[in-house]
């Protein structure tokens, strides 16, 4: 029995090193096809490594006996991701070929509801799938409002960065660490948020009108959160203790207080 769980957790190590050496495969197809720059390649490597590092050990201490179908798909997305991030690093020196930056980044996007619905017709389901699932999904976004800052201006970085903002502040105020319940808005709100990038990123649409994408897809995710939050904080929040009345008060000093002392 040991034997066969240390072979089935080499099987799940070997499959994350698969997915570090496809990263790297991509990468260089980039390379020869557009001429990746330093930028893209050292961040390309960087995507591999951590993604590698960061899902090995998740594995390791989640005790996953199998890799599972639904996770070989999310990884396949982080694939394409880091390719994504590599072109955007690489567009700080020269801009990528647009088309070829939409169509990674779409692949990307139209996957992510592919994962899930393989989770649940193998019944591999589980929370370190979800939440590497939503990890990827978060880097894209990031990655593209990176991007889109570059034209419209760093106000789309918040659009990136809030779900990290979100996460920083839970390690300060717990209580918004508290399960949400199910939420389809929420849903739909996350999934706007590529679309709207990529659409703002295409460079298809008239400035004003790249504009207003990008502070949709803003607008939106500041609705979500907020709505959250809110419910979180009338939810979950600690209270503070009620103040005692008095009467209650006046009842624990006597009978803290001697009886002799109180004649």
């Amino acid at each position: 029995m040991a034997l066969n769980n240390t072979y089935e957790a080499r099987l799940v190590q070997q499959e994350t090193a698969l997915g570090a050496g496809l990263q790297v495969l991509l990468l260089a197809l980039l390379g020869s096809a557009i001429g990746l720059g330093p930028a893209g390649w050292l961040t390309g490597l960087a995507f591999a490594i951590a993604t590698w590092a960061v899902l090995s050990r998740a594995l390791h201490r989640s005790g996953s006996k199998s890799f599972g179908p639904a996770n070989r798909v999310t990884l396949g997305r982080a694939t394409l991701v880091g390719g994504v991030t590599a072109l955007v690093a690489d567009s700080f020196v020269s801009s990528p070929p647009i088309t070829l930056f939409v169509g990674l980044a779409a692949v990307a996007l139209i996957l992510d509801g592919v994962d899930g619905k393989v989770a649940r017709r193998t019944g591999t389901c589980s929370k370190l799938g979800a939440r590497f699932d939503m990890e990827v999904d978060a880097f894209l976004i990031l990655v593209l409002s990176v991007y889109v800052s570059m034209s419209l201006g760093p106000w789309v970085l918040l659009i990136g960065g809030m779900r990290y903002a979100f996460v920083a502040a839970a390690r300060a105020l717990p209580w918004l660490n508290a399960p949400l319940p199910p939420s389809t808005a929420r849903k739909t709100v996350a999934a706007l948020q590529g679309i709207l990038l990529l659409l703002a990123a295409s460079g298809y649409l008239p400035l004003a009108a790249t504009q207003a994408v990008a502070a949709l897809a803003l607008g939106t995710l500041v609705w979500s959160f907020g709505r959250d939050i809110l419910w979180l904080y009338r939810t979950s929040r600690p209270r503070t203790a009620p103040v005692a009345s008095l009467a209650s008060v006046e009842q624990q000093l006597r009978a803290l207080v001697p009886e002799s002392v109180s004649r």
